[in-house]
C-alpha cells in the first residue's frame, strides 16, 4: 500500500506532493500518520493536517498535541449518530495545556466548570436545573445531560476518550459548514500517480521495487505541476506585454521540450542531443 501527503493551503499557486510511504498492505494507517507527522512538521512546518476517517486513536491524539497539529477528518469511524439528539460534540469542551477538560459550554449557551468524578475515573459537569428545565433541547428530551434522583443540577458525565472523539467531530462539523473539503484533491493526485501504470497497477512487486516507482512517479508528478505553473506564468506575462503593447505577443523562441529536457537529466549529453534534434526538426 502506498500513501501520500499533499499541500492543500488555498493560498498557495501551487500545490506539490511532500510525502510518500509504501509499507505491507497489513500496515495500520495509524502507524502512517505517526511515521510521517515529524518529518512533515520539521520540513513544512505543518499547522493543520486532513485526513479521512481510519487515521485517528489515542496515539494519533498524543502525537498531534506533542508537534502542536491540528487534524481535521472528514469522516469518524464507528456508530451513525441520530441528528434529532445532542451529543457530546455539541458542546464546547476548554482544556489546559496538559489536556485536561477544565469548563464546558452548552449548545444554549451555559458554561460550567467540569470536575473529576468520585471515582477519578470520568469528568462531569453540573448545569443550573433553573435554566435547564426552560430549555428547548430538555423539553424535547434530546439533551444528554439530565437531573438526577437526589440532586437537582442537570449532569453530563463522560470519559477522557470520549473528549477527543467529540472534538475531532466538532471540527469535521465546522469544516463541513464552511463548504470545502480540502482532502477531496488528494483523491485525484493518487489517480494522477497512478495514471502512467497499465491499468492503474504497479509492474513490479516487493517492497523496494514498488517504493522506487512510486517515488519516482511522485516526482514527476511533483515536475508536471511545476512546469506547467511556470508555463502559465509565461503566458501571463506574454498577453499583459501584448495588451501594453497594444500588439500581439512576440513569438516565442524555440526551445527544449520539457521531456527532453528531463531525459537529459537520467540519459546523459548524448541522448540528449539527439531527442533535441528529434525535437527541432519536427
Amino acid at each position: 500500500m502506498a500513501n501520500l501527503s499533499e499541500t492543500c493551503e488555498p493560498e498557495n499557486e501551487l500545490q506539490l506532493i511532500t510525502k510518500v510511504q509504501v509499507a505491507p498492505n497489513n500496515t495500520n494507517d495509524n502507524t502512517l500518520l505517526l511515521e510521517a507527522l515529524p518529518d512533515l512538521k520539521e520540513r513544512t512546518g505543518l499547522k493543520t493536517l486532513y485526513t479521512d476517517a481510519p487515521y485517528a486513536g489515542p496515539e494519533v491524539d498524543r502525537a498531534l498535541q506533542q508537534h502542536q497539529v491540528e487534524q481535521i477528518q472528514t469522516g469518524i469511524n464507528g456508530k451513525t449518530l441520530d441528528p434529532s439528539k445532542l451529543y457530546l460534540a455539541d458542546f464546547e469542551i476548554e482544556q489546559n495545556e496538559q489536556g485536561v477538560p477544565t469548563r464546558i459550554t452548552c449548545p444554549q449557551g451555559q458554561s460550567v466548570p467540569v470536575e473529576l468524578s468520585s471515582r477519578q475515573r470520568s469528568y462531569r459537569a453540573d448545569f443550573a436545573p433553573r435554566l435547564c428545565q426552560a430549555c428547548a433541547f430538555h423539553l424535547e428530551e434530546r439533551c444528554p445531560a439530565q437531573p438526577g434522583k437526589k440532586r437537582s443540577s442537570f449532569r453530563l458525565t463522560f470519559l477522557p476518550s470520549q473528549i477527543a472523539v467529540a472534538k475531532r467531530r466538532r471540527k469535521m462539523r465546522l469544516s463541513k459548514q464552511e463548504g470545502k473539503n480540502h482532502r477531496t484533491a488528494i483523491e485525484g493526485t493518487v489517480r494522477e500517480v497512478k495514471h502512467p501504470f497499465p491499468g492503474g497497477k504497479l509492474p513490479v512487486r516487493g517492497l523496494f521495487r514498488v517504493t522506487c516507482l512510486m517515488v519516482g512517479s511522485a516526482a514527476m508528478t511533483n515536475m508536471r505541476r511545476i512546469h506547467h505553473y511556470w508555463e502559465e506564468k509565461r503566458k501571463e506575462e506574454r498577453r499583459k506585454l501584448a495588451a501594453e503593447t497594444g500588439g500581439k505577443a512576440p513569438r516565442e523562441e524555440q526551445g527544449i521540450c520539457f521531456s527532453s529536457l528531463l531525459k537529459a537529466l537520467f540519459t546523459g549529453q548524448r541522448s540528449f542531443m539527439a531527442d533535441l534534434k528529434a525535437y527541432v526538426d519536427c
